[in-house]
């Protein structure tokens, strides 16, 4: 199929389920050969099935972020595979939920490993290859909400986003020269796997709240009035991967219905 982004390769960590997948797929709807990339190994399937749905050469690889022999194998893939990177989108990120004084060390350190180590070692693997290539690129980072203002029990995970959001600034200046732009998102309330797992956690350590109801209560809040979609996520990528912002680098930009204004 022909599309804007036709030709174009992309990498999409954290793409089997949710946001991740729902930015794949609308990268590869664009007409863009996608290497999906998570440590659940059914991002194959996933991958295949988008393939046959876009046209496109999308591939799954099932990758640790965390471990540098595991991301260099996927970049690898992507340039022996098409020859080229043209746009890394940082997903995969985890959260754990925890008073502090049952928060351990391993939990700590897996949601830092993840979601700042796990960003770190994609995006000098990506900066390489589009380095090697000489056509620039763009990285486009996962943050949060909680790369704004830190919530309660969560102290890792706020931790590991405001780590991303200086990553990606510094990481804007140094490639800049490059003409590769990193940027970062933060996603407000989405519907996922992942919220699911706030509500209940969340929802017992606030207060007696039944299923659903610590999530209805926050996205009331919301000046839009809605919690965001897949696509909300992905029309921002699309946008921030495309020609027309070639002048914006070293951003956070919010996409969470106003829930933070900053």
């Amino acid at each position: 199929m022909t599309g804007r982004y036709t030709e174009r390769v992309v990498v999409v960590t954290g793409a089997a389920r949710g946001i991740g997948l729902g930015i794949a797929s609308r990268f590869a709807g664009e007409g863009a050969d996608v290497l999906m990339v998570d440590a659940d190994g059914s991002v194959v399937d996933r991958a295949r099935d988008l393939a046959a749905e876009s046209g496109t050469g999308t591939l799954g690889l099932r990758a640790d972020v965390t471990s540098p022999e595991d991301v260099a194998r996927a970049f690898a893939l992507a340039e022996d595979t098409w020859g080229r990177l043209d746009v890394l989108v940082n997903n995969a990120g985890v959260i754990t939920i925890s008073r502090l004084e049952d928060l351990t060390h391993d939990a700590w350190q897996k949601v830092l490993s993840v979601n700042t180590t796990g960003t770190f070692l994609c995006a000098q693997a990506a900066a390489a290859a589009m380095r090697r290539h000489g056509r620039g690129g763009r990285i486009l980072n996962a943050a949060s909400g909680q790369a704004r203002q830190g919530f309660v029990y969560t102290p890792h995970y706020a931790a590991s986003k405001f780590g991303g959001v200086g990553l990606t600034q510094s990481l804007a200046k140094e490639l800049a020269k490059d003409r590769i732009t990193v940027n970062a998102y933060a996603p407000g309330i989405v519907g996922s796997d992942m919220w699911d797992y706030n509500d209940r956690v969340w929802g017992g350590l606030l207060g007696t709240y039944e299923p659903g109801e610590l999530m209805a209560e926050w996205i009331a809040g919301i000046p839009l009035g809605r919690a965001g979609t897949h696509d909300d996520i992905a029309h921002l990528l699309l946008f921030l991967a495309s020609p027309e912002a070639e002048y914006i680098t070293g951003q956070t930009i919010n996409v969470d219905g106003g829930m933070f204004m900053n």
